[in-house]
């Protein structure tokens, strides 16, 4: 099924990049994996390169035994890492070899067992209601069971840090016990995710001195220091890193797998990932999100689709000379890429290198009439940053000095609202449009004046520009804009639209919702006409 060390990374068994994305992410409000999820995932993890793949806690939930099941019989083929399945120790006062829970560890079949400890004799007085020395024969009874077993031992030490402050003997006996019964690595977890960096290296530094043993950093981000937390442990010589796909996890969420392995991989030029992977991060951490059913977080760090976004003028004029002057490292090095951003800040350089961007020869004077249109606008409420389709037709006009010339022509619309006798609402748009030159006139109803507007231009254009019929629209958004209070309001709407293979938003301004949305509809139509002529 699998290997029980890493195989095609640089580093192989010297160096672990251990995800626990399936077991610990899982925790995350708001994900829910199923088991066909759950082999997506590690397929994907195992495509980049890591090590191991925390496969989740079989024994103790349905759908992890079902996983390791289903990885058993073959469903999953991994290349680059090793299956680990999660579980505890023997219970107190049992013996190991008839206790359920390490029975059904052996029985997933996974060739890493991942067990986890109290460390701190706070919680092993108090929660497990045991002495120190039961713990630690807990510990060790189970470790000496799997490995004669074959099976290869890490230990999460859970705890670690607040226990090693509160009495370290106590933490270093936890150690002692798995690393003795054959465990390969001992994983100092920040449980409570309250350390900071310098602190916990210190500590880092001094448990690998005090005990000479191999040892791994598990960190939770509720100080919001994860990844540097991790950092910090791998310098200070831990060699063992457990991440989460981009943070998922509870609480504040763990160290982010793609900014450590960004930090690690390019940062201190260690080769955690096989050859040409480092360029897959951004791709992979996208397709994950997906399978999380969760937006990707478009200001994280390496792969976020602003990671390389720049706003400022300032800052396009020294993009404009040498990219790197504003960039911590080639976006393409991580799959990511450079974008620039248009607003009210922006000066000739934001502009000319849009311009490039959207693959347009901009002259002077259009640059300069683009500028002074951006900032007119926005001053008016206007915003191009999350609309792209607008500010290139705003662009292609500059560059032509008139309107765009399109298939059609958009001359008036009408929309009324019904409030019918059974508590219904209907709304019905009428538009007049020329087209191929003919005047048409088409009618429909929606759920709403947008809606209604959407369908009725449809009508009058798709039978006459049949290639319009690909274009939906996917997403509205409307937000009041009111400068000081007792102003009339100004309405933005942007208007996502895609065609099944290109996605592109449109941005309509008026003091009145429908004709902002009219324009914002209407330019989303010209943008794909002007694309198909």
């Amino acid at each position: 099924m699998t290997r029980t060390k890493p195989a095609g990374t640089p580093l192989g068994d010297d160096f672990h990049v251990y995800d626990t994305t399936l077991r610990d992410g899982a925790q995350r409000e708001g994900i829910s994996y199923s088991v066909t999820d759950k082999l997506a995932v590690a397929r994907l993890l195992d495509g980049l390169g890591v090590g191991f793949i925390e496969g989740g806690w079989p024994g103790a939930l349905p759908k992890d035994t079902e996983f390791f099941q289903r990885a058993a019989q073959g469903e999953l083929a991994l290349d680059h890492a090793a299956l680990v399945a999660f579980g505890s120790t023997r219970r107190a006062g049992s013996k190991v070899d008839e206790d359920r829970q390490v029975a059904a560890l052996l029985g997933s079949r996974a060739p890493v067992v991942t067990l986890v400890a109290k460390s701190d004799r706070r919680h092993i007085e108090r929660a497990l209601r045991v002495d120190v020395a039961e713990n630690c024969a807990m510990i060790a009874d189970t470790v000496r069971h799997l490995v004669d077993h074959g099976r290869r031992v890490f230990l999460d030490a859970e705890h670690f840090f607040d226990g090693y402050a509160f009495d370290p003997d106590t933490s270093l006996r936890v150690l002692d016990a798995a690393a003795g019964a054959g465990a390969d690595v001992v994983v100092l977890c920040d449980t409570n995710g309250g350390q900071l960096p310098l602190q916990l290296a210190d500590t880092v530094r001094e448990v690998i001195a005090r005990t000479g043993v191999r040892v791994g950093i598990h960190c939770q981000d509720d100080t919001g220091c994860a990844v540097a937390n991790s950092v910090a442990a791998v310098q200070a010589g831990a060699t063992h890193v457990q991440c989460t796909a981009n943070g998922y996890g509870e609480r504040a969420g763990n160290a982010d797998l793609f900014a450590v392995l960004g930090n690690l991989g390019m940062k201190l030029d260690i080769p955690v990932l096989p050859e040409g992977k480092m360029p897959e991060l951004t791709r992979v951490s996208h397709a994950l999100a997906e399978i999380a059913n969760l937006a990707p977080d478009t200001h994280q760090a390496y792969v976020g689709q602003s990671a390389f976004a720049h706003k400022a003028g300032l800052h396009a004029s020294a993009i404009k000379v040498d990219p790197e002057l504003y960039n911590h490292l080639d976006p393409a090095a991580v799959g990511n890429g450079m974008r620039v951003l248009v607003t009210e800040m922006a000066g000739r350089a934001s502009l000319e290198l849009k311009g490039a961007e959207l693959g347009l020869e901009l002259s002077p004077e259009a640059v300069g009439g683009a500028v002074r249109q951006v900032k007119e606008l926005e001053a008016r409420g206007w915003s191009f940053e999350a609309a792209d389709a607008s500010l290139e037709l705003l662009l292609r006009r500059e560059m032509t000095g008139s309107e765009l010339e399109t298939p059609f022509e958009l001359e008036s619309y009408r929309v009324l609202l019904d409030h019918r006798d059974d508590g219904e609402v209907v709304s019905e748009a009428t538009v007049r449009v020329s087209v191929s030159g003919e005047r048409v006139i088409a009618t429909a109803e929606g759920n709403g004046p947008v809606n209604a507007l959407d369908a009725a231009l449809r009508k009058a254009l798709v039978p006459h520009l049949p290639w319009l019929e690909s274009v939906e629209l996917t997403d509205y958004k409307v937000r009041i804009l009111v400068d000081e209070p007792g102003t009339d309001a100004v309405t933005r709407v942007l208007v996502e639209s895609r065609d099944g293979e290109h996605e592109w938003t449109t941005v309509g301004v008026h003091a009145n919702i429908v004709e902002a949305s009219w324009i914002a509809l209407c330019d989303a139509l010209i943008y794909k006409a002007c694309a198909a002529m």
